[in-house]
């Protein structure tokens, strides 16, 4: 029997091992990819401590990693849409036939192995140009804050915006507002790090949560268009909903679980103002950020605060619990 190296969660125990599997097969509709890079998402460091759970994952075992890249390695029947030697980035899911929607990673295996199995329609090619470790971070890491202002909240250029949490998924959201053409950006971390990193990047201005009413008072007098919460946090909604203007909306994509008040339904209805949610990311997302990165209009190169051989994983899931090195994204390369 073929083996391979793959990052494996216990969950019942909330262990994560480097072990020995079997090399798996494609089946009908599907590939196999020998994977060349995989992101370390906080989700991960979420399931692994137990604060999500899978909702569809037949076991009580998974391999990790929901954002993959590597090259086509091996076909399922009747595959036709994509060949052997091919580079690719994987979709973080799929739609299963009964409606589910099924994540890589959590609710089947993974990409922190060796090889990975991927639905044939969730196969991305990617060009020459662009780097694995580059490649792989964009199914959710780049594309969850592409949906959120794009799709969800609607972002139009000179929008006043407001980004708390500055992390992986807050810092290209500063990066793709810039792009978008919103002004000001108003970037909120409680980390001095964080915050220079967002002012780099392209935010307008940047403040702790402390210094942000202030600030935003300063640059956006008539409030926010649109607040974005990448931290997940109470209070973060709270202050947010607060900073917002006239037909303003909260886009809550850091997920804890735990609901959130709204101070004042009569100010909030008054106002016209709106909290939306967003979860996670469409196709669609992936292919236009392929397409714009193919194109020169962004540029992720910065976004890999650091690479690590995969047997490094449960270490690496540490790090990034820490935040050590205030990382936007760790990289397993298998």
């Amino acid at each position: 029997m073929r083996t391979m190296k793959a990052a494996r969660l216990d969950l019942t125990t909330h262990t994560l091992t480097v072990e020995d599997v079997a090399v798996p097969e494609p089946g009908p509709g599907e590939v196999r990819i020998a994977v060349r890079a995989a992101g370390v998402c906080l989700s991960d460091v979420h399931l692994v401590e137990g604060s999500i759970t899978p909702q569809f994952l037949r076991g009580s075992t998974v391999t990790l990693g929901h954002e993959v890249a590597g090259v086509v390695d091996a076909l399922g029947p009747d595959v036709t849409t994509t060949a052997v030697g091919a580079r690719v980035l994987l979709q973080a899911g799929h739609h299963a036939p009964d409606g589910r929607v099924l994540t890589r990673g959590v609710d089947y295996d993974g990409g922190y192995a060796e090889f990975a199995i991927a639905r044939a329609e969730t196969v991305v090619p990617i060009p020459d140009s662009l780097a694995f470790e580059q490649a792989c971070i964009i199914p959710d890491a780049v594309s969850t804050p592409w949906a959120a202002i794009s799709t969800t909240a609607h972002v139009h250029a000179g929008e006043a915006v407001g980004v708390w949490g500055l992390g992986g998924l807050g810092a290209h959201a500063v990066q793709l507002l810039r792009m978008s053409g919103a002004a000001p950006i108003i970037a909120i971390d409680p980390l001095p790090a964080a915050r220079e990193r967002a002012l780099a990047l392209g935010a307008d201005a940047a403040a702790s949560p402390e210094e942000a009413a202030e600030v935003i008072a300063r640059y956006a007098p008539a409030g926010l268009d649109a607040a974005f919460d990448f931290a997940g946090v109470a209070a973060v909604r709270t202050q947010a909903l607060a900073s917002l203007g006239l037909r303003g909306r909260l886009c809550v994509v850091g997920l804890t679980g735990k609901g959130f008040e709204i101070a004042s339904d009569t100010a909030f209805a008054f106002k016209g103002q709106a909290v939306l949610g967003n979860y996670g990311s469409e196709g669609t997302h992936v292919l236009e950020l392929v397409h714009l990165l193919e194109h020169g209009r962004i540029d992720f190169a910065t976004s890999v605060s650091g690479t690590f051989p995969l047997t490094d994983a449960p270490q690496v899931i540490e790090r990034l619990e820490r935040k050590e090195g205030n990382p936007i994204r760790f990289v397993l390369l298998p």
